[in-house]
Formats: C-alpha cells, sequence, structure tokens
C-alpha cells in the first residue's frame, strides 16, 4: 500500500491513496491552521472506524441477518502532553434492522475487534479499545 502527503501551505496538506482518493488535511488555527479538513488524528480515528464497521457489516451479512445500517460512535481520549497519544478509544455500534440476532451482533463486533480489523487491531497493541452496542428495529430508524 502507498499513498502521498503533499503539503499546501502552512500546515494544510492532501493525501492521496495509490487507488487515486484525495483527502484534505489540515491543522486548528492556534497551530497554524485554517481548518479547511479533518485533523491527522481524526482521520486515525475515521479510519479504523470504517475498517471495523466493513467487518460487522459483512459478518452480519454473511450470517443472513436482516441489517439495514450500522454507525460506529467513536470517543478516544488523548493525552495531555505531547505526543498526544490515544489513551483510550471507545466504539459503539449502532445496528439497525428488525429481528436482529443480538448474539449473532456480539458475535461480529467480537470477531471485527478480535481477528479481522487491521486497524483496531493495531490501534489496541498500544490503546485501550472498548466496544459496545445497540440494536435498533427499523421503525426507530424512520422516526429519526
Amino acid at each position: 500500500m502507498k499513498v502521498n502527503i503533499k503539503w499546501i501551505d502552512g500546515v494544510s496538506f492532501v493525501g492521496e491513496s495509490e487507488t487515486g482518493h484525495a483527502v484534505v488535511l489540515d491543522g486548528a488555527p492556534e497551530n497554524g491552521g485554517r481548518n479547511i479538513g479533518m485533523r491527522p488524528m481524526e482521520m486515525l480515528l475515521i479510519g479504523m472506524g470504517g475498517c471495523t464497521s466493513f467487518d460487522v457489516v459483512l459478518i452480519l451479512k454473511k450470517a443472513r441477518q436482516p441489517i439495514v445500517d450500522c454507525v460506529a460512535e467513536i470517543e478516544a481520549q488523548r493525552a495531555d502532553e505531547i505526543p498526544k497519544v490515544f489513551t483510550k478509544i471507545h466504539v459503539h455500534f449502532v445496528i439497525t434492522g428488525d429481528n436482529l440476532n443480538a448474539m449473532q451482533v456480539e458475535r461480529a463486533v467480537k470477531l471485527s475487534a478480535e481477528k479481522y480489523c487491521s486497524a483496531s487491531i493495531m490501534l489496541g497493541k498500544s490503546v485501550e479499545i472498548t466496544h459496545s452496542f445497540e440494536i435498533r428495529p427499523v421503525s426507530h430508524a424512520d422516526a429519526t
């Protein structure tokens, strides 16, 4: 896997993947940024969240669960001092579908966390990562 990070100016960069997708990264104004893109640490969490969500959805579909939506709500705590590494990450899945089997959802989350999600497993070597989930019926999703 290869990516390129191109400096724009200040602390703004464009990251491009080998598949041709690009994203703007920037710092906070107090650090010389213009707030025109995500912070790199936000991107790291989004990458982990995308990786584990991909797994959970795929595992549930393979288990023939009637999933219609999956949202990973992620909260992270960081160290106060530089380097401001993540110290705790919590991933809360909100899985929507009628007649979903809670044991299958729990299994999917666990398999992603312990076996399939490269990003979570890599980050888990240096930070405490916890997981939880809730199941919502489709009718609840229609009301929001």
